[in-house]
């Protein structure tokens, strides 16, 4: 995929841009696999806000996606590459030859007519999905489990990818997308390959009211805001905090590690900013 700038002709124009939507072959999603999805604009089960700056934006329904894959032993077709308002990588529909269908994260290299298949015998091809223990050195793999049978929640985004690094008895060493070295368990699976649409991180919105679309609303910053209201807001005129970058309530943010060493988890080999 490539990434298209729009022509100038006007001020909201002039520096968007977009991702090719050449490769999807399908614009209406399988009936079977979407249901609705309720807005909870960063609210908790409490009714408060918990995630500032989110509301609003496009009309969108959830499409299930097989995190577990759950049809194992049998093999499957790609029949169709779809675009998924709820993630920024693309989705692939999967016919079963027991005739089940389920939606798939799409890899890079994946096409229509393709074969996939989720099996502990699979071989290590792009699209197949097999136990970590069972995997070759040096592949790379996505849609990760952190413990058996729980479904992917690793390497889920476009682009993302992790490396098989080593293997022991019961564990095996990831690099994660974030440079992290950690162990999971050999039994948890995965499927092969690097997830497309890696351009997307490319894309200039151009104008707040794409971003708006999107589900987000803007945010005021700190120092234009009163004492009160947050650590950086006062002064005559514009005035440094005088500390390190805070949220509202205190905490650091920018960059500011949190994580207290109490915390350490034995299977996490390296942190990302080591």
């Amino acid at each position: 995929m490539t990434i298209k700038r729009r022509k100038p002709r006007n001020a909201s124009l002039r520096f968007q841009s977009f991702l090719e939507s050449g490769d999807i072959t399908k614009t209406t999603p399988e009936k079977s696999l979407v249901e609705g999805k309720k807005r909870c604009s960063g609210r908790n089960a409490y009714g408060r806000i918990t995630v500032r700056h989110r509301g609003g934006g496009a009309e969108r329904k959830y499409r299930i996606i097989d995190f577990k894959r759950t049809v194992r032993d049998v093999p499957g077709k790609v029949t169709s590459i779809e675009y998924d308002p709820n993630r920024n990588v693309r989705i692939n529909l999967v016919v079963y030859a027991n005739g089940a269908k389920k939606y798939l994260l799409m890899p890079e290299g994946l096409r229509v007519g393709s074969s996939i298949l989720a099996s502990e015998k699979a071989e290590a091809t792009i699209g197949n999905s097999m136990p970590l223990k069972h995997i070759p050195l040096g592949f790379s793999v996505h849609n990760i489990e952190i413990k058996p049978n729980s479904g992917g929640t690793f390497a889920r985004s476009a682009g993302a990818a992790a490396q098989v690094m080593g293997k022991t008895d019961d564990h095996v060493t990831l690099k994660m997308p974030s440079g992290e070295m950690r162990m999971v368990l050999g039994d948890c699976w995965a499927s092969i390959g690097v997830l497309g649409n890696a351009e997307f991180k490319h894309i200039s919105w151009g104008k707040a009211g794409r971003r708006r679309h999107l589900g987000f609303r803007p945010s005021v910053r700190g120092m234009a805001m009163n004492p009160v209201d947050h650590p950086h807001g006062g002064g005559e005129g514009r005035s440094k905090s005088g500390s390190h970058p805070r949220t509202p309530w205190g905490k650091g943010c920018k960059g500011t590690r949190t994580r207290h060493k109490r915390n350490k988890n034995p299977l996490i080999l390296k942190r990302r900013k080591s």
